[in-house]
């Protein structure tokens, strides 16, 4: 399994205001094998990337010595296929028929989809949706969407987030069968399964549908279920021996993605090494 680090990991990442080939640098520099960067609705990583930009990335990282795993993206907390408006599921076709685009441009596999979300946690203003309605309107979309992954060969990764939608992993395994193709997958966020259940569970129910895996390590007693839960890696309740063990046992041999957020209030950057060591552990590297 290769050490990879999201690009929100990297202070002002969340922002856009970090540079990708300042990441992809920073990334080699902190021990990590491979990048995740995200896609956004403007910036480096966009709709507007040209082909021309895209191999420019590829570029830097091939000479870096740095792999470019996957694509994340937090558009659909603002374009959620679950909507109840029309204009709103179709933003999110439409970005995400860029999405994949780019992600072929950067000889990525595989991209991170929120099938829809049933309320956003962070934002109380956003519309509630009845859970019935996300699961239909999230499938009719991604079915129309299955062509375009089709075509350019990506696969659409269904991550595990607090979307008040599908809630367990034996949910989770009846929805990715459910599109019968081999560009629907899940990309299982370790940390965010923790108030929910056991991740190891979920890594050997859901077996080799899971394409992508993000790390994040939660701890209850820091933060009663909410966000400041979220802490560093092996400061948490994840228990690691097993996930690893799982994962091994599924035969997952892809990238691991820490994904760290929010920041550290006084030197950020610590947490991207820390980081790195702590994943050295985790994945027996170090003892």
């Amino acid at each position: 399994m290769k050490k990879c680090i999201n690009y929100w990991t990297f202070p002002g990442g969340l922002d856009g205001k970090v540079k990708v080939s300042d990441a992809i640098v920073m990334s080699k520099k902190y021990g990590y094998e491979a990048i995740e960067l995200c896609f956004d609705e403007k910036g480096e990583v966009s709709p507007s990337t040209t082909k021309e930009q895209a191999a420019a990335m590829l570029a830097q990282a091939a000479k870096t010595g740095i792999e470019i795993s996957s694509l994340a993206t937090g558009i659909y907390w603002g374009a959620n296929f679950g909507s109840s408006a029309q204009a709103d599921r179709d933003k999110a076709v439409k970005l995400t028929e860029k999405y994949l685009e780019l992600a072929s441009w950067l000889k990525v596999d595989t991209v991170l989809v929120v099938p829809g979300a049933v309320d956003v946690f962070f934002n109380p203003a956003a519309e509630v949706v009845s859970y019935d309605d996300v699961y239909k309107r999230s499938v009719e979309c991604i079915k129309n969407l299955l062509p375009v992954a089709e075509k350019f060969k990506v696969v659409m990764a269904i991550e595990n987030v607090w979307n008040r939608f599908i809630m367990s992993p034996l949910e989770m395994k009846s929805y990715i069968d459910g599109f019968n193709s081999k560009y629907i997958g899940v990309y299982f966020d370790v940390g965010n399964a923790i108030p929910f259940g056991y991740s190891q569970q979920w890594i050997r129910i859901l077996g080799n549908r899971i394409k992508r895996v993000h790390f994040k390590d939660f701890r209850f007693a820091a933060g009663n279920g909410g966000m400041t839960g979220f802490v560093d890696l092996l400061n948490g309740d994840v228990n690691w021996t097993e996930v690893v063990k799982a994962l091994k046992e599924t035969g997952y041999e892809g990238p691991v993605a820490a994904e760290m957020i929010p920041y550290y209030n006084h030197h950020p950057l610590a947490r991207v090494e820390l980081t790195s060591i702590a994943m050295d552990y985790i994945l027996g590297r170090k003892k």
